[in-house]
């Protein structure tokens, strides 16, 4: 495997492989033209990756491959638990967000979160394609990208999945809830 600056066990690399193997057989659904044989041969090659999907797992997110870049044969794993992962939840949307805050400050964004576990966080399009595999958040809600003229504003948007429809909601970036969390997105 690859160096990478967060290290893991070789255990631990087999552990996450069976665990995302099973979610994959389990799922088809979600990836139907993609080959476990290609996803495990990639991700044998790249241990940063297999830490980040420790990371995504470790928090609840139930990573699981949901297609495949045409454009660059990467394969695109996803945060697949029904709800908001439960271990990203109370955070405000960035850093900026974060500061900007004087009393009650959250512990801390989901941006920083998402940087420091080697993931994206989701875009609104990429949401929306997610709710087309199943119905994700029918109970929480997660932040999403948020284009620079929305946050500029101090802005931010989320997602959920409510009365058979997905809907982007804004808020203001400094809130957060215990409903709200954020997925994100991994291409190996």
């Amino acid at each position: 495997m690859a160096k990478s600056k967060n290290t893991i066990s070789d255990k631990e690399a087999k552990e996450i492989i069976q665990i995302l193997k099973t979610r994959f057989e389990k799922n088809s659904a979600r990836h139907k033209s993609v080959d476990w044989k290609k996803v495990e041969a990639k991700l044998l090659k790249q241990s940063d990756k297999i830490w980040s999907l420790i990371q995504m797992e470790q928090t609840g997110g139930e990573p699981d491959v949901i297609g495949e870049d045409k454009k660059t044969g990467e394969i695109i794993f996803c945060d697949c638990s029904a709800e908001t992962p439960k271990g990203r939840v109370s955070l405000c949307y960035d850093e900026d967000a974060l500061n900007a805050r004087k009393e009650n400050k959250p512990a801390g964004s989901a941006m920083k979160k998402a940087a420091e576990m080697g993931i994206e966080m989701m875009d609104e399009t990429q949401y929306r394609d997610l709710q087309k595999l199943g119905k994700f958040d029918t109970k929480t809600s997660s932040w999403l990208k948020t284009p620079a003229d929305i946050r500029k504003l101090g802005g931010a948007i989320f997602g959920d999945w409510r009365y058979g429809h997905t809907f982007i909601y804004h808020n203001g970036a400094q809130s957060y809830y215990a409903a709200r969390g954020f997925r994100g997105l991994l291409k190996v």
